[in-house]
């Protein structure tokens, strides 16, 4: 699964989760033309740009957790969609069980805001 903007850690993607997140309300059009572009779905995210293309309107929040860093990331090209990753220096074999269910754990927290989430897809599943 590609990364989606400029994370601050350079480590690997050891674990992702991508969820569905509800709909945002269609927005009051009180003029003519497209409706503005949606926000994101939680405060905690904030701009991201993509360097390569400026056009993109990607936005992340990165948290240090005990062993790496946990990235939520949402592209406001596909609204319906929100992944978390979970970045840390961990090379090679898959990550433990526990750490896999922390990781689920501490995603849940931070969507909290949005209810309970679909899962689209997932790697390492719990």
């Amino acid at each position: 699964m590609p990364s989606l903007g400029t994370s601050k850690a350079h480590w690997p993607v050891v674990a992702w989760i991508r969820l569905r997140v509800p709909p945002p309300a269609a927005p009051v059009m009180l003029t003519g033309g497209p409706p503005p572009p949606p926000d994101p779905p939680l405060d905690t995210l904030s701009p991201n740009p993509v360097p390569t293309d400026p056009r993109r309107r990607i936005y992340a929040s990165e948290e240090d957790v005990a062993d790496g860093v946990l990235r939520l990331v949402w592209d406001s090209d596909d609204p319906e969609f929100l992944e978390a990753e979970l970045r840390a220096p961990f090379y090679g074999g898959r990550l433990p069980p526990d750490r896999v269910r922390e990781f689920w754990r501490e995603v849940k927290e931070r969507t909290r805001p949005l209810g309970p989430l679909p899962v689209d897809g997932a790697d390492p599943a719990p």
